[in-house]
């Protein structure tokens, strides 16, 4: 993932569903040189909502797995560099087959350029993804580190969100133009997508039909507004925002913007109607706050957090209430838990981290069965 400037190094921040993916440590401490204390840990006595964890990848950074809506395959993304990855692509595979320790999952993206933020389509035949191999085909250039210090991550305009059927034949282009399109994911009614987008200027939501058509706005705050997922219902949207108030920090923000970058260390959870109205701010916890989905109720959130780190190394998955109380710790691996999805039955949870990596710094996906 990347680090979130002095308090965030992670494995793997991919803004969730977000705009990257380079998932590095700047740090070792969840391993020593003579390799003696290596993470072997799948499972914590603390997680009591887990039960019969399984880890699904081995190796790289891989992140954002979504169910099909049958439940019965994942799509997500991976660098895995023994798949002969530079920077992130798109794959799926049946649950039943997943064997991705010996076998490459099938390949969805074309394999050019930087991808992010998958999703199945209705019918579970295509899968929509963002990427941006119409640019010129190599891995988008990553920001040198600041001389102010600023963690940032690029908006690259090269995105855009396409359709490829599960051969990895690109069928359909939603979005054609030069500016950021990313971030999209699928109602649960299958009617409507959900992303994020520059084309006001700065970063909004807008949802548009299943076929691309009759784009609408969403958001219109001042901030980046992006990983949005719709309620089991298909009435609401929870996503992460950050909300620059004081003049400086607004200055701050857009001149960023104008370069493609943003700063993702203070975000919030937030909630509206799918027309944008009935906006309410979920979390009031500071630090970094992403990474939501909606609990198969639709009256609470689980989300990744590093509010409770002293240094903001550690994110763990975390749950509320709609109203932002009954906030309740889910994961505890002491580096870098997030990206949890629900089955669409509400009985299985696929997240990422970087628990049993062996000392390595890699985020793989685990699945478990979801306790109430």
């Amino acid at each position: 993932m990347k680090k979130i400037i002095p308090f965030l190094v992670l494995s793997m921040i991919v803004f969730g569903c977000t705009n990257q993916h380079s998932s590095k440590h700047g740090h070792d401490h969840d391993h020593d040189h003579g390799n003696e204390n290596v993470k072997t840990t799948i499972q914590y006595e603390q997680e009591v909502h887990l039960t019969n964890l399984k880890q699904l990848t081995f190796g790289g950074d891989n992140a954002e797995a979504y169910f099909s809506f049958n439940d019965e395959m994942i799509v997500f993304q991976s660098n895995n560099p023994a798949w002969n990855l530079d920077c992130d692509q798109i794959f799926y595979t049946r649950l039943d087959q997943a064997n991705m320790d010996k076998e490459i999952p099938q390949l969805i993206s074309t394999g050019l350029g930087r991808t992010t933020c998958s999703y199945f389509m209705p019918g579970d035949t295509t899968i929509l993804f963002a990427s941006t191999h119409m640019g010129d085909g190599s891995c988008p250039h990553v920001p040198a580190p600041r001389e102010d210090g600023k963690y940032v991550w690029p908006i690259y305009e090269d995105y855009n969100i396409f359709v490829a059927d599960l051969k990895g034949k690109i069928i359909d282009t939603l979005t054609n133009r030069a500016g950021y399109d990313a971030e999209a994911t699928v109602s649960p009614k299958g009617d409507k997508i959900v992303f994020t987008s520059d084309r006001t200027g700065d970063l909004e939501l807008f949802v548009m039909d299943i076929d691309g058509s009759n784009v609408k706005q969403v958001t219109s705050g001042l901030g980046y507004d992006g990983g949005a997922f719709f309620s089991p219902d298909g009435s609401k949207l929870v996503f992460r925002a950050s909300r620059p108030i004081s003049p400086e920090d607004q200055k701050n923000y857009k001149d960023l913007l104008a370069q493609g970058l943003v700063t993702p260390t203070e975000m919030e959870i937030y909630v509206c109607d799918v027309d944008g109205s009935n906006l309410m701010q979920v979390t009031k916890l500071g630090k970094a706050n992403w990474a939501p989905y909606f609990h198969p109720s639709g009256e609470k959130i689980l989300f990744s957090s590093n509010h409770h780190s002293a240094r903001g190394y550690q994110f763990n998955i975390f749950m509320i209430n709609l109203d932002g109380t009954g906030l309740k710790q889910i994961t505890f691996d002491d580096t870098f838990d997030a990206f949890p999805m629900f089955s669409f039955d509400g009985k299985k949870l696929i997240f990422s981290s970087n628990r049993n990596n062996n000392g390595t710094r890699d985020t793989n996906m685990f699945i478990a069965d979801w306790v109430e």
